[in-house]
């Protein structure tokens, strides 16, 4: 369950980054708001997910997963480069997240 919890916590936080970029420096209030909805969203459950899980590992799979969606958002919705190496080192992380997962022991 916590797990579970975890990565809607990364959902989130590709919510807020993909507010932040929308927000024009917090002028615009829909985005503003749904920002600051998303980062609050994520932080509480990333708090919930840190009482079970290693705050180690349930921070690098937080940020692993907020870094790899906002990758994809930028790439499928603001034409941001999709060129091989950039690929690549997203599904090295991809393979790192799903690692630490692994070898965790809750």
């Amino acid at each position: 369950m916590y797990w579970i919890i975890l990565i809607i916590a990364g959902l989130f936080e590709v919510g807020f980054t993909t507010c932040l970029k929308h927000s024009d420096n917090f002028t615009n209030l829909k985005w503003s708001a749904g920002f600051l909805v998303c980062i609050t969203c994520s932080f509480l459950l990333l708090n919930k997910a840190i009482q079970s899980i290693p705050l180690g590992t349930a921070y690098a799979v937080w940020t692993g997963i907020g870094a790899v969606g906002t990758v994809i958002i930028g790439i499928v919705f603001y034409k941001d480069p999709a060129d091989f190496w950039r690929i690549f080192f997203i599904t090295l992380l991809i393979g790192s997240i799903v690692g630490i997962k692994m070898v965790s022991k809750s």
